[in-house]
């Protein structure tokens, strides 16, 4: 089944969030790609993946984002203000475009439109085919598996210099698949497919270090759902960590909301 009208015509405005919401990195300082070990089984794979998850209280910075469908080919950069567990905050320049997710809700408005939509995680599960809430959009900025790997039962291998991570037994919807890079265990790709409905997600990260913390340096999304085909590629800069922050967010008064059709 394809997008609703009110879904497509969503997309554009929704990219930009999408996009922001993978998050990290500060200085051109590339985590150096290390070597597999084949004799780590695979209960000691995911436990090496999240005991080198980013550790921090606060990120704050810049993202470029560039993005690409069949109707338009854009690039922006946008500030990112993130406090861990509780808020992820997005704005353009001159506060053309602003968002303000917390684990209740998805809030964002565009001037140029003078409109707004604000309303839960349905909104993005939607657009991506595939449910999400709050940490699952914060494992994939922070370049943790979009699922918790410690609550079902994993196979693995080694593939592409990378560790190979598949659900023992496949879900009945979706099939998915996780590589970790050997050198800290982080998320070198992963994809959720519906095949059923031909929906297909897919990103893809390169890490550096950042005050002795390892985050994305960039990373690229590939989202397909039936004909319709988006490509964003985000590139993280002067990314902080552990400043003090506020989150400045209210939608402007006279402003349409955003509704399905």
């Amino acid at each position: 089944m394809k997008l609703s009208l009110f879904h497509r015509n969503c997309v554009l405005r929704f990219a930009l969030l999408l996009a922001v919401l993978l998050t990290s990195c500060k200085a051109k300082k590339a985590v150096v790609a290390g070597e597999v070990d084949a004799s780590l089984g695979t209960k000691k794979i995911i436990q090496n993946h999240y005991a080198s998850t980013l550790d921090f209280d606060t990120m704050s910075g810049k993202v470029k984002i560039d993005y690409q469908s069949a109707e338009t080919d854009q690039g922006v950069t946008v500030s990112l203000r993130m406090e861990k567990d509780k808020a992820i905050w997005v704005s353009a320049p001159l506060g053309i475009f602003k968002a303000y997710i917390t684990p209740e809700r998805v809030s964002f408005y565009n001037k140029l439109e003078g409109e707004y939509f604000d309303g839960d995680f349905a909104f993005i599960s939607n657009l991506l085919g595939y449910e999400m809430d709050f940490i699952k959009v914060q494992n994939v900025l922070i370049g943790n598996t979009v699922l918790d790997l410690r609550n079902d039962k994993y196979a693995s291998f080694i593939e592409n210099e990378g560790y190979i991570l598949k659900p023992k037994q496949e879900r009945e919807l979706f099939k998915i698949l996780f590589s970790l890079e050997p050198q800290n265990f982080r998320v070198k790709s992963q994809q959720i497919s519906q095949p059923e409905k031909d929906r297909f997600l897919k990103l893809d990260y390169g890490y550096q270090n950042i005050a002795s913390k390892v985050a994305p340096s960039h990373v690229n999304i590939k989202a397909i759902n039936e004909d319709d085909v988006r490509i964003i590629d985000l590139d993280f800069r002067n990314i902080e960590f552990d400043r003090k922050l506020n989150f400045p967010y209210r939608i402007p008064k006279g402003y349409k909301a955003m509704v399905s059709k």
